[in-house]
């Protein structure tokens, strides 16, 4: 497969990530504490750790004998730390996935502010201090962020060794991504994605564009963590 059908399919895997899973919480999860809605949802934070994990899980049966369904430069650099994909490729994949963040989040802009009486507020967007969902701190939220998208990448390069059970892969990373989730949403409203972090970040701007910095370190700094523990103690001898 060539690296420009390659990069359209994370491109569009990375879109459904943002879309369905800041979707979840942008568009749905407020009707969880609304008495007034008639179809009341009830997500709050379980739902959207759900949505987010679903979205992969999807996206992984989709596009992952295409592309090998990174949705993430987190995962991406963690996987060329981990002898897992080639560091040639990592620019384009990440630009691409990038790309793909930035329009799910103007597109659900565009479809959640046709609500009348919508209120932007957080948009989903990452953050620390005031602007996390729990107050915590930017030390506690660079742990968080750190090692658990360094978890995540341990999970995926575990999940898609030659030696694992073939085909069960998307059910494990989709489950661990929702598994983060229920841990890092009150904390940092989870990123351990930079692609995710950035769409929702350039529609609210200020607070949110300042913090953003963190959100693309802290996965990065743990994907290659992971990626490198995994390859150094547990994959096999050549």
């Amino acid at each position: 497969m060539s690296l420009a059908k390659r990069c359209l399919a994370e491109l569009i895997g990375t879109f459904w990530l943002v879309f369905a899973g800041c979707g979840a919480a942008v568009v749905t999860a407020v009707y969880s504490t609304n008495d007034d809605y008639p179809f009341n949802l009830g997500l709050g934070f379980l739902g959207v750790a759900f949505a987010f994990g679903l979205t992969v899980l999807t996206m992984a049966y989709a596009i992952g004998h295409i592309s090998g369904c990174h949705l993430n430069p987190a995962v991406t650099l963690g996987l060329v730390a981990g002898g897992r994909f080639k560091a040639l490729d990592a620019i384009p994949y990440i630009l691409a996935q990038v790309i793909g963040g930035i329009a799910a989040a103007f597109m659900l802009y565009l479809i959640a502010s046709g609500k009348e009486g919508y209120v932007l507020n957080g948009f989903a967007a990452n953050g620390y201090d005031a602007f996390s969902p729990g107050k915590y701190d930017m030390i506690s939220s660079f742990i968080a962020e750190a090692v658990l998208t360094s978890f995540f990448l341990f999970i995926i390069m575990g999940a898609t060794d030659r030696r694992a059970p073939a085909g069960f892969a998307p059910i494990a990373i989709g489950l661990g991504l929702t598994l983060i989730h229920m841990v890092g949403i009150p904390i940092t409203n989870l990123s351990v994605n930079p692609a995710r972090s950035t769409g929702p970040a350039l529609i609210v701007g200020a607070t949110a564009l300042a913090q953003l910095w963190l959100f693309w370190v802290a996965p990065i700094v743990g994907g290659i963590v992971g990626g490198l523990t995994y390859r150094i103690v547990f994959e096999p001898e050549a």
